[in-house]
């Protein structure tokens, strides 16, 4: 069965609204819950599921993606006919570049169909979640359809954010919503949704054929919009229950395509007994990791705080010297000087940070420097002046606000100045 089925994932996604983390890099490729990158998620799912023939549809600033899936996923076996690929925009059907969801599948149907498949599972790049994909495949093969989607039930006052599907009593889907303000209920509740996942497994022969007649017409040439509803009336077209191998007692499926929502979903992870478990031998997690030390946390002498770090997530290589890490996530090769408070905070790989720096519901991006005496997410007043701060108050420090950080090092260095008690520098 799962020889007979290859997997597409959507990767291509400029990530908007997940900006300006994707400034530099597309969706998939930005950090998440220390030294993962949110693509892990779906290709580790495909590994646990013993799916490894996987192309990668590429589009919007890859370099970063590309090479953390060649460094990270070369774990297949190309004797045994397996690949996990990258596939780059081709113009191989015209001089557009992707046009929507199915347009990225549809330009590349010469890979997919030189590989023969049976079933092909179509997946997107950007959500956390995990899921076994076979038992997906099983469903499918045994309900003899001929499209599949994966939906998860959603309650009504969620369900403008999503496509809805309504279905019958046998899981057969007779209609589709996108972002309906009042939405169809699934039979037996008056208070719950379906909500495609944008997982979907379709029959090779059925998906070529509808990618190539949305090819020749004016729409979106995407997958919810399009394809799927052109389907339910055409062929066997059915919704398959998502079944969480997080196992926990809600399902946990995280679309974290804003800076709130990603925010969250990391702040999740540093919970006692968070909702999403990273911890699972049985459904193992896999990225690539830099060759770095261990973490550390120095400076326990009399006199001087120790480093120490309560509720958080360390990656290897960092180092903490003499600070304080409360609910935050410290992805690999940060450097934290002493003397600091870091409070439900996102630090991205080789962030620095000064000595008696304070931050408090930062994300701050890839190989920033914090200056000495700074004090983020304290005045929103002056943290909106500089940075990007999101609806609910996450400021987001990236490189391009070094200009702006400057502006405030020589206050930063008198407050540190008082701190140690030196008196004005």
């Amino acid at each position: 069965m799962l020889d007979e089925a290859m997997v597409i994932v959507l990767a291509g996604g400029a990530g908007e609204r997940l900006f300006p983390l994707t400034q530099e890099r597309a969706k998939p490729a930005v950090f998440f819950g220390g030294p993962y990158r949110i693509i892990d998620f779906v290709l580790s799912n495909c590994i646990n599921s013993g799916l490894r023939r996987v192309f990668i549809a590429t589009q919007y600033k890859s370099l970063s993606l590309n090479r953390h899936v060649r460094m990270g996923w070369s774990i297949v076996s190309e004797e045994l006919g397996e690949f996990i690929e990258i596939l780059p925009p081709q113009k191989r059907v015209g001089e557009n570049w992707y046009l929507g969801t199915a347009d990225a599948v549809y330009q590349n149907l010469y890979s997919i169909v030189r590989e023969h498949p049976r079933h092909v599972i179509v997946l997107s790049g950007d959500h956390v979640y995990k899921m076994d994909y076979a038992r997906m495949l099983r469903f499918h093969q045994e309900r003899q359809a001929a499209v599949t989607i994966a939906t998860i039930e959603v309650g009504l006052e969620e369900s403008r954010r999503f496509g809805i599907l309504q279905v019958d009593e046998r899981d057969r889907i007779v209609g589709f919503q996108e972002k309906p303000e009042r939405a169809v209920t699934i039979p037996g509740s008056d208070r719950l949704a379906l909500a495609s996942m944008g997982i979907y497994v379709f029959d090779a022969d059925v998906l070529v054929r509808a990618l190539e007649s949305d090819a020749t017409k004016d729409t979106a040439h995407d997958f919810g919009r399009d394809i799927i509803p052109a389907l339910i009336a055409e062929v066997p077209t059915l919704s398959y229950r998502f079944y969480d191998e997080n196992k926990k007692a809600a399902k946990y499926w995280r679309d974290i395509g804003t800076i709130d929502a990603y925010y969250e979903a990391n702040m999740d992870l540093v919970q006692v007994n968070p909702e999403f478990n990273l911890y699972d031998p049985e459904w193992p997690l896999r990225t690539y990791q830099p060759q770095a030390p261990p973490a550390k946390f120095v400076f326990a002498d009399e006199g001087r705080r120790c480093g120490q770090a309560l509720d958080s997530i360390i990656s290897p290589g960092c180092i903490v010297s003499g600070s304080r890490i409360l609910g935050s996530i410290l992805c690999p090769n940060v450097r934290v000087h002493s003397f600091c408070d870091i409070e439900q905070s996102i630090l991205m790989p080789g962030v620095r940070v000064g000595r008696h720096a304070r931050l408090r519901r930062a994300i701050v991006d890839r190989d920033v420097c914090i200056p000495r005496g700074a004090r983020i997410g304290y005045d929103s007043e002056e943290d909106r002046r500089r940075h990007t701060v999101s609806p609910q108050g996450v400021v987001v420090v990236t490189r391009d606000d070094e200009p702006a950080i400057r502006e405030i090092e020589p206050e930063a260095l008198r407050i540190e100045a008082e701190a140690d008690g030196r008196g004005a520098p």
